[in-house]
């Protein structure tokens, strides 16, 4: 277990995942400060930026669809 590639990739590892948390802290305190985009984040749903929560809370506002595309992206992001 104390070879060097598993120290790299565990190192590696730890650097993506401290990351992608910066960026969820600031995704959750930055629309707080600046404001939420104007427009409509699903508009056959006449769904608003506005209208979604922040937090946990967004869960359940977002739809499906939203949801599979941020899955289909974050699936990109790591190949």
């Amino acid at each position: 277990d104390g070879n060097q590639a598993n120290f790299a990739r565990r190192r590696q590892t730890e650097i993506k995942h401290g990351r992608i948390a910066q960026l969820a802290a600031m995704g959750y305190i930055t629309p707080e400060i600046t404001g939420k985009l104007p427009g409509y984040l699903s508009p056959s749903v006449g769904l608003k930026f506005e209208d979604v929560p922040n937090g946990l809370a967004a869960i359940s506002k977002v739809p499906a669809a939203g949801w599979g595309q941020i899955l289909l992206y974050m699936a990109f992001c790591e190949v």
